[in-house]
This record gives C-alpha cells, structure tokens and sequence, in this order.
C-alpha cells in the first residue's frame, strides 16, 4: 500500500477474472518480491483454471467464430460433458449479465482526501511508478476528483492522485446530485466489464456532467457511457480488443501511440456524426473508435487505458488534458490528420512527446485441470460457468 491506502502492486483488490487457461503452468516461481505461485493464489482466491490445454488451437477457434460463451469444470472424477453443456446453454448471456453490483464499491471511498471534513488534498504521493506531473496548489488542487466505479483499476486512483489531487471513488449509481455535493474539480467515468447500455443510472449521470459542463474525463466502458450520454451507439466487437501493444493515431496530429486494450464494446463511429462528440483517436489496425471530446462541453474519453500498468505509458498525457479542462484551458481540438489544432493557451494539441512516465486439479499438481476449492470448481465435480 502506497501512503493513501493505494495498493502499489496490483490493480484490483482481488482476481477479475473467473477463470484461466494456459498450455503449461509452472510449478516453481523466483522473484524477489514474491510470496507465492500463480497457482497457490489462484487456489487461495477460489479461482479455477486448467492447464495442459492447446491454447494455439483455442485462439484459431476463437478467431474464427468471435468471442463465445465458455465453461470450465473441474473435478477428480470424470466429468459429464453433457451436463455441463446444458448448463452452459442456460446461463446469462455475457451480454445481459449486469457486472456492476459486483466490480463496484458499495460505498465512497475517499484516497488523498478527508470526506468528513471536505478538507484539502494531501500531498501527492512520492511514487516511482508515478510521476509528479501536476500542482498540489492552488484552489482548484483542494477539490477533489470523484471516480465513478464502474470497475476501476487502482492506476486511475494513482493517477489522479500524481496531478495533486484528492481522489473520491463513488458507486456506479450515483446521481449526479451526490457527485455534485462533492463540489468536484472534475469526475472520471472508469473503466469496467460488460455492456454499457447496462449502465441506465450512470448515462443520466453522465448527461447532467457534460449538461453542467463538469470537467470529465472517460476511459473504457466509461468511454462507451459518455458517447451513449452524447447520443452516439455502441456496440459489440467480434474479438474485442485485448493487448498492450494497440496502435492509436491522434486525428489531430497524426501522431500514432502504442496502448493497452482489454474491452468487447466500441462507439460507433456512423453515430458521432448526429452526436455530441466528434472522434479524438482512431485505432490505427481497424480504424474504430478509440477516442473522443465533446463538441462545446468539458467531456474527453477514450477508449484505451492511459493509466495502464504495467504499461505502456504512451498515453498519461491524457490525464494532464483533464487538468487543463480543470484549470479553465480548452483541451485539444480533434482536426485534421497532421494538423495539430491550437489550445487556448497556445500549445499544439497533443502535449510533448505523450511519455510522461506518469490488469491444476484439486491436488493442485496435475498438469490436466485446475486449482480451486468450494462450490465454484471443487472435487466435488462442480462447474463453473462464464461468458467474458
């Protein structure tokens, strides 16, 4: 934990994930900061997984026929096939699954910042892994940022807090009237899993920020949140989009950034036009959408991770566009390819080079099933069942 209560090391407090499968696991781990292997915190999360599996085959599979519905069952005894395909048959569909109740904190939760008092915001945290780009003085540094959990990662928390400013988390509920009694300098839409026309309470939330012109900044599904609250579409990718080494191009510069990626939603890039955003970022390899800023409000979004740990850091820059909306300045104005748009205060549209330094079997020994205990994926022949 960092000096606000920010876990340093990881970007959840505990496994997203419901499950893993890998080609070969590796029984024996070396590293200097290690407590235990991959397969011993897998078992003490309760997460199942196998091994032994032909991953190369799976990824033909699933090149072909898009992302699909999966289930993974775990047991000493031989499992029934057909059983578990009946279950699987009859589960929530991915895409109608609601994720929120469970990636989201049941309550606010305040990093860098004293909620009781609505004092001002602690120092920034001296932390390698974050640079220090941003003031912690002034008036505007003593009012929070609120970040609405629709699944955040700890980097965003991290983040906000090298700008210099206190961190409010909030649920993805929240109206915008309680994030208003914040009197916040800007909010953040998070990240998060599944679809986000899901998210009914958080697009009104979003509409009363770019109505109110709020200083506001989307990343990922809140991306996707903030394009519905503009009337712009979504939809959902055949494959998704998943890796650290995506290619991005800034329309307004030309300029193209490596990113990290991991969603299945994207904004329809047909929509923008009768909508209230225009597009920031294409993605260079499929030319979707990966970026975009309102046409009169204070809403930036994109579709990529800029606080993505362990990297690429390409991106942190965006977070120092939210604070210039914070300190009154227009963000960069998408405009031709090549052609950098002006700020207010004079700066090309993208700010300096964009590097700112700123996700076994039960005796967990065989190489055929996975670790896990309890009722998700025991011995007792259990399955468990999943669509991300």
């Amino acid at each position: 934990m960092d000096s606000d209560g920010i876990p340093r090391f990881f970007e959840s407090d505990r496994i997203q994930a419901r499950g893993l499968v890998v080609h070969e696991l590796s029984l024996v781990a070396s590293h200097w900061n290690m407590h235990m292997t991959l397969d011993e915190w897998m078992y003490n999360e309760n997460i199942p997984g196998i091994s032994g599996i032909d991953t190369r085959a799976l990824t033909k599979r699933l090149r072909t026929g898009g992302v699909m519905m999966a289930a993974l069952a775990v047991s000493d005894d031989e499992i029934d096939s057909d059983s578990v395909a009946q279950r699987l048959a009859g589960a929530t569909p991915y895409t109608s699954e609601q994720f929120m109740s469970s990636v989201s904190v049941p309550g606010p939760r305040a990093f860098g910042w004293d909620m009781d008092s609505g004092g001002a915001a602690a120092a920034a945290p001296a932390n390698d892994a974050v640079p220090q780009n941003g003031s912690n003085g002034g008036g505007a540094a003593r009012r929070p940022i609120v970040v609405i959990d629709t699944g955040t990662k700890h980097a965003i928390l991290r983040n906000i807090r090298s700008l210099g400013y206190g961190a409010v988390l909030v649920p993805w509920d929240t109206t915008y009237e309680d994030i208003a009694s914040y009197d916040p300098a800007g909010v953040v839409l998070s990240s998060g899993p599944g679809d986000p026309e899901n998210c009914e309470q958080t697009i009104r939330t979003a509409k009363s920020l770019i109505k109110n012109d709020v200083p506001t900044l989307g990343i990922c599904l809140g991306a996707q949140i903030l394009g519905l609250a503009g009337n712009a579409d979504t939809y959902k990718l055949k494959y998704g989009h998943r890796g650290q080494n995506k290619p991005c191009t800034n329309l307004a510069t030309g300029q193209t950034y490596v990113t990290s990626q991991n969603h299945g939603y994207g904004i329809s890039p047909e929509s923008l036009k009768d909508s209230e955003f225009e597009m920031w970022f294409a993605n260079a390899d499929d030319n979707t959408v990966e970026g975009i800023r309102h046409k009169s409000s204070r809403c930036i979004a994109v579709q990529f991770h800029p606080e993505a740990a362990p990297g690429p850091y390409d991106c942190r820059f965006v977070f120092e566009d939210l604070k210039r909306m914070i300190d009154g300045g227009a963000a960069s104005r998408p405009g031709p390819a090549g052609k950098p748009a002006a700020h207010a205060d004079g700066k090309g549209a993208d700010y300096g080079n964009g590097i700112n330094d700123n996700d076994n079997d039960s005796s967990r020994s065989s190489n055929n099933s996975s670790n896990s205990r309890g009722e998700e994926a025991g011995t007792d022949g259990s399955t468990k069942v999943d669509g991300r």
